[in-house]
């Protein structure tokens, strides 16, 4: 797991070369081993390494093919790649390709030989997280990619012909190449849904390549490809096949999925929260590693929150070797700078995943599994249940839209509060489906709210509303919400999280539930295999006896602190001060601002944390980025 670099097309070659470097020394904490530079007529790529498979200098980048003609810089890691190795090491009889002559043991190596045999279509012969970059030094030609579900970040600038791009935001920042300025259009994506989607960031100028995407870059052309696609690579092998016979294939693939992934030359261990998720990969990591398994978890004071004595009993079946991360309001404050700061997009979840990185990282572990993904593919948020609850509502559709708002209003007056607010606008629309309910889903403020605090008063169009569409026309509703949810929250909040806590720490993350393999068969399940009316039922029938009752049973909680209480008492003043200071800026309304901020602190029940919370997150890294609205 590593940061890349790169600046292509600008013709002051020894300035190039010292914005690489700037870019470079940015992103030190991503990986903290060893860092290079390589220069060319056309080009200059920059690398930092956290060295995960082969430790020795051997893996060092930008790393050159054994001719002289590729150039790569990459960020991931390839979980196949000892069987592409083998591979390219054969002359093909009757063909033109020949055997790659392999200098390392390192992966990065097996993907300039991949490309070397197959240029662009390398991509699909790839299992793994990644981002790279590869420079053709016959044909001047830049290939970037990155991996089918976004696992792994690549954001990218063109301008004044141009093209530079990095792991993270702030190194491009750092190149100097655009100015800090705040996209308009994205604080609006961003007020909605904590996070901004790509291709988009909040920055203006600033793209992130799509998942399952590669771009190219030649005599200053770019051009953009799309090489996997959720609905388009769904797989329906399960066809025909009974209820045992499916859960049968999925515990295979989950099983060879977390195999996989510990294949490292560096310690490892694994998030466990006690929730289905993470207590089956630690479950399955007993299983298959013939290492005793290290485990990390968070416990608050605060028993409402704290899941203690549920990965307690997972960390005691597998004989796992145990760490708990007691956390209070004192200590969080005291991480709470060093949190935001290590955010290199602004979102509204990420402190969570920074502390128990830290305290994995400093416990001697450089890579550790999670469960994220889980839900997602498995039906275990509440959006599934309502989502396929709307089939009774299709009634609604036939009642005058003036009689429906109204009724939402009466709603919204009788029960105050978000989910109110929600039915209320819901019952607003064209029309009553999953179209017009599932943006409104996963929203945090409400268009109106929106409105209020900012200046603008026509707000864009709701990017939610546009990605989903791809998710519609398939027969499966669950995989429907499936490849919403993978496409929103999971990828532009969950994995953007994760990769940025993690690596603030050089902790390598590694997700056994997004193997694609396991995403593109579970997306083909037939509903009737895929009910919602017990915890993650598939999943957890595939199991089999691997988890026991209770953690089956238990209620669901998530990953959360008890932000409420500390923003209310002990982060008060903190969350405060960012409040005023975000009231002032040029784009918002000071008075509706700091009105929200007090609506909350006299609980008003539609002013929920989450929604003051994106505000504090939101200022604090405008603050640390210098950028101008």
């Amino acid at each position: 797991m590593c940061g890349i670099n790169g600046i292509l097309g600008l013709k002051d070659l020894k300035l190039a070369k010292e914005k690489v470097q700037a870019m470079n020394i940015k992103m030190k904490h991503r990986g903290p081993d060893d860092k290079g530079v390589f220069v060319n007529d056309d080009i200059v790529l920059g690398h930092r390494r956290l060295s995960i498979i082969d430790l020795s200098a051997a893996g060092h980048q930008p790393m050159s093919s054994y001719d002289g003609r590729y150039h790569i810089v990459y960020n991931g890691e390839l979980y196949n790649f000892k069987e592409l190795k083998f591979e390219l090491t054969r002359v093909i009889s009757g063909s033109n390709q020949q055997a790659y002559f392999f200098q390392t043991n390192t992966d990065t190596e097996v993907i300039i030989a991949a490309y070397a045999r197959w240029g662009d279509e390398c991509v699909n012969h790839f299992n793994g997280m990644f981002a790279f970059a590869i420079w053709d030094n016959l044909k001047k030609e830049l290939f970037i990619a990155r991996d089918r579900l976004g696992i792994k970040p690549l954001y990218y600038i063109y301008t004044n012909n141009t093209l530079a791009f990095s792991s993270e935001i702030r190194s491009l920042l750092a190149s100097e190449l655009i100015p800090r300025q705040l996209d308009e259009n994205s604080l609006v994506d961003y007020l909605r849904y904590q996070t901004v989607h790509a291709p988009d960031t909040i920055v203006k100028g600033v793209k992130m390549l799509m998942p399952g995407h590669y771009l190219k870059s030649n005599n200053g052309k770019i051009t953009i490809h799309c090489y996997w696609n959720l609905k388009k690579n769904i797989n329906h092998a399960s066809d025909g096949k009974s209820y045992s016979e499916v859960c049968e294939d999925v515990n295979t693939l989950l099983t060879k999925a977390v195999e996989r992934r510990l294949i490292a030359d560096v310690p490892f261990g694994a998030f466990l929260s006690g929730g289905i998720d993470s207590s089956a990969i630690v479950g399955l990591m007993s299983k298959v590693s013939t290492e005793k398994v290290k485990t990390f978890s968070v416990t608050f004071d605060e028993s409402e929150f704290s899941e203690s004595k549920y990965a307690q009993l997972i960390a005691k079946k597998f004989n796992t070797d145990h760490h708990e991360i007691k956390l209070n309001p004192s200590d969080f404050l005291k991480e709470l700078p060093n949190a935001l700061k290590a955010m290199d997009h602004p979102s509204g979840d990420g402190p969570n995943t920074y502390i128990v990185s830290k305290a994995t990282k400093e416990a001697g572990i450089t890579m550790a599994l999670s469960g994220l993904g889980g839900d997602e593919l498995f039906a275990g948020y509440d959006v599934f249940k309502r989502s396929l609850e709307l089939n009774k509502k299709a009634w609604l559709n036939v009642v005058p839209k003036f009689m429906r708002g109204a009724g939402g209003n009466v709603l919204t007056k009788v029960k105050p509060g978000v989910a109110a607010e929600k039915i209320s606008e819901f019952l607003k629309q064209d029309s009553i489906n999953f179209e017009s309910f599932y943006p409104l889903s996963r929203q945090v403020l409400m268009d109106k709210e929106i409105a209020s605090i900012l200046k603008k008063k026509e707000l864009t169009a709701n990017k939610v509303s546009a990605i989903i569409d791809d998710s519609l026309g398939i027969n499966s509703q669950i995989s429907q919400v499936s490849i919403a949810e993978i496409s929103t929250y999971m990828q532009n909040v969950l994995l953007g999280d994760a990769d940025q806590m993690s690596m603030a720490h050089a902790l390598e993350v590694r997700v056994p539930f997004i193997d694609y393999t396991l995403v593109e068969y579970v997306l083909g399940v037939p509903d009737k295999y895929k009910s919602t009316k017990s915890p993650k039922k598939l999943l957890v029938d595939a199991l089999g006896d691997l988890l026991p009752s209770e953690i089956v049973n238990r209620p669901k909680m998530g990953f959360t602190f008890p932000w409420k209480d500390w923003m209310q008492n002990e982060m008060k003043g903190f969350c405060e001060q960012k409040i005023i200071s975000l009231s002032k800026r040029k784009l918002f309304n000071e008075k509706e601002v700091v009105e929200l901020w007090n609506k909350f602190l006299k609980n008003d029940p539609k002013i929920t944390w989450s929604r003051i919370w994106i505000l504090v997150v939101l200022e604090s890294w405008l603050i640390e980025n210098q950028i101008i609205d």
